[in-house]
């Protein structure tokens, strides 16, 4: 029985001893990911970055991580053509699947998902932000993007009469969608400015528009987007993300 105790606290140690060794070498790795993350991106600041499963040990010596959690809190995408940046906020993404190189040089997730926010300021700069003719004598321009509720966008324009400025901006609901990398901003319907008859085509040139973005981290790209109060939350997907290297 003696014998046994002694086995037993043995185990118990190598045991504790193993996942303090296990929960070092984790830590470890993520401050390495995260540093080589930052350098790829060209990133400000450095990310979060948090490797998921246990023990970590076992994973790395069989070449692959199950699950992965980065987290970038500014990120400055390509907004299209003319080097053009749109900033993203708080993104976050869950990487599948990690599979590294033997020198740790490069990584690449079989799978992501995540999400993010573009604040409606932001979003604003894509915009018709200065005055534009919409007919003769008449101009307009959005002044401002905000939650309009239950999915939709509030875009309030402000409109020029004949020199005089209406008393009070006019506003309209619109959808917002992802269509091919692209966040389009559609007007649900039109809004009137002073009672002027206005083509269609000439009110849409300034309620609706959209904004290209690519150049995200590791290759994924847009999936959905919806308004909510603090700007347009959108969800992110790819495949064969590459994390470093």
């Amino acid at each position: 029985m003696r014998a046994l105790r002694i086995l037993l606290i043995f185990v118990v140690i190598l045991g504790g001893l193993f996942v303090i060794a296990d929960r070092v070498a984790v830590n470890f790795a993520e401050d390495e990911a995260a540093d080589r993350l930052k350098t790829t991106e060209n990133l400000s600041a450095t990310p979060d970055v948090s490797i998921k499963g246990f023990p970590f040990l076992t994973q790395v010596a069989g070449g692959s991580l199950d699950d992965i959690e980065v987290g970038i809190k500014d990120y400055e995408a390509a907004a299209g053509n003319g080097g053009r940046k749109i900033r993203i906020d708080d993104l976050r993404a869950d990487m599948k699947g990690v599979e590294f190189s033997g020198d740790y040089s490069s990584a690449t997730a079989s799978t992501a998902t995540g999400t993010a926010t573009i604040a409606y300021d932001e979003l604003l700069k894509t915009a018709k932000s200065e005055p534009t003719q919409v007919a003769p004598g008449v101009t307009a321009n959005v002044i401002g993007l905000s939650d309009g509720g239950n999915g939709k966008i509030k875009v309030t324009v402000e409109a020029t009469v004949l020199g005089t400025k209406l008393p009070e901006p006019v506003s309209v609901l619109s959808s917002v969608k992802v269509d091919d990398g692209t966040v389009r901003v559609h007007a649900d319907g039109l809004p009137k400015f002073g009672g002027v008859d206005i083509a269609e085509n000439r009110v849409r040139a300034i309620t609706d528009f959209q904004q290209k973005i690519d150049g995200l981290p590791g290759g994924i790209e847009l999936d959905t987007v919806r308004a909510a109060p603090d700007g347009v939350e959108i969800t992110v997907k790819g495949s064969d993300v590459r994390l470093a290297g």
